[in-house]
């Protein structure tokens, strides 16, 4: 059965990120092109080479859980079960013992608990094994997010997570589509979640050297395409969507934010942490997402970058898009909302997705904050600094992993129906 059987669309969205709690104080903070990024608050990082991140700020799981569950669950977990709660009051629909069967969830996560790894290891080394909670292994496994998510709701469809490192989110989101579309689900919650600020989690990242060492200029430091990047900026946080048939939407009336049309994966098979020469893998899944959408290159306008700030994920994602879309690459515009939120890392693609979504539906481009100094290898449009009205066709979504993973979502606008 082909993805085009069943027409998908995006009927809720619930946004956690560094740039706001909540997917209208996200939007707002998108338009006004603000950073969410800051001195690290949440331990103490002043003997670390890197002390930036992409906090959330505000968030308050005591509104989602009470003092019990919370001891039990990692944050990530939190985070991606809050905005699930958020997608869902924003879609309008009502799961019930009636249609629980036909709602499933997939959740991209790519380090899972690594904060109860880190609080529980301490633990045992200081007070042996008869001090370590019970909850250790619940805590800390990856699929304990979309199984919780399950538990709250009563969701009893298809349920699991994907671990694909950077591309967890965006691989989340592809397998809802094609859930949906081949009539195995009539809804599935998707999206990513991460929560990878802590002494390890950032440590780990600053020893390879992937990480911006701008520590005195935080709001600075993430620059996507800029000439002057030096890495990127990790962050935390959970985008989450409602991905439903349009016939369900329909015979309920549901507000449509965008269609999903297209979704390409595939991989590189060339190196654990860099991307294969010029693009080429990354070129393939946006040939394969177009040709899943039965859309041309010139049918899209817009694209959300990986745009990770880094120097050499950069030039290869400039380099992808000229060889997909030749000509018509300079009429694209591009942007990394990264410049704002950070890199999520499980959770950007799910977050972005959103924020492309959201970009379709409101015809105003999101820009890249922090693009400076033009650099001549990066020479496409990326929507520098400030916000774009521009009415969108067709939007592609991308994420790309360690391990050479790759994911390309593709999104129209919705014109009529609901």
């Amino acid at each position: 059965m082909s993805s085009t059987d069943c027409r998908v669309v995006i009927t809720g969205l619930g946004i956690i990120s560094p740039i706001g709690v909540g997917t209208a104080e996200n939007w707002d903070s998108i338009l006004c092109g603000r950073s969410g990024i800051a001195t690290i608050a949440s331990f103490d990082a002043s003997v670390h080479p890197v002390r930036i991140a992409g906090e959330v700020r505000g968030f308050d799981p005591n509104l989602y859980f009470d003092k019990k569950e919370i001891k039990k669950v990692d944050r990530f977990t939190q985070l991606a079960l809050a905005a699930s709660q958020m997608a869902l009051d924003d879609s309008g629909f009502r799961i019930d013992d009636a249609n629980g069967d036909d709602v499933g969830v997939v959740v991209g996560v790519g380090m899972g608990g690594i904060a109860t790894i880190e609080e529980v290891t301490a633990t045992f080394h200081e007070s042996g094994l008869r001090r370590v909670s019970p909850f250790f292994v619940p805590r800390l496994i990856a699929n304990m997010a979309p199984g919780m998510i399950a538990i709250r709701f009563g969701c009893r469809g298809v349920n699991y997570v994907t671990t694909s490192a950077c591309a967890s989110g965006g691989h989340a989101i592809g397998e809802a589509f094609r859930l949906v579309a081949s009539g195995r689900q009539t809804m599935v919650l998707a999206g990513g979640s991460e929560a990878p600020i802590t002494p390890l989690g950032v440590g780990g990242f600053a020893v390879m050297r992937a990480l911006s060492t701008r520590n005195e200029e935080p709001q600075r430091a993430s620059r996507p395409f800029d000439r002057g990047r030096d890495g990127f900026v990790i962050g935390e946080g959970a985008g989450m969507l409602v991905v439903e048939s349009l016939a369900s939407a329909q015979a309920r009336g549901a507000r449509v934010y965008a269609e999903i049309v297209g979704y390409g994966a595939n991989a590189d098979a060339y190196h654990m942490t860099s991307p294969a020469p010029e693009g080429r893998g990354a070129a393939q899944c946006m040939r394969l997402a177009l040709r899943d959408a039965g859309a041309s290159v010139d049918d899209v306008d817009y694209i959300n970058a990986h745009g990770t700030s880094t120097p050499y994920n950069d030039v290869n994602e400039t380099t992808a898009v000229k060889s997909v879309f030749g000509d018509h690459a300079r009429k694209l515009a591009i942007s990394s909302t990264k410049s704002m939120t950070g890199h999520l890392l499980g959770g950007a693609g799910g977050i972005e997705a959103a924020y492309t979504a959201l970009a379709v539906r409101e015809g105003v481009l999101p820009p890249t904050i922090n693009y400076e100094e033009p650099d001549p290898e990066c020479d496409l449009d990326y929507v520098p600094n400030q916000a774009r009205e521009r009415k969108v066709r067709v939007a592609l979504s991308n994420s790309f992993g360690f391990g050479g993973t790759n994911v390309c979502l593709a999104f129209r606008s919705f014109a009529g129906g609901a």
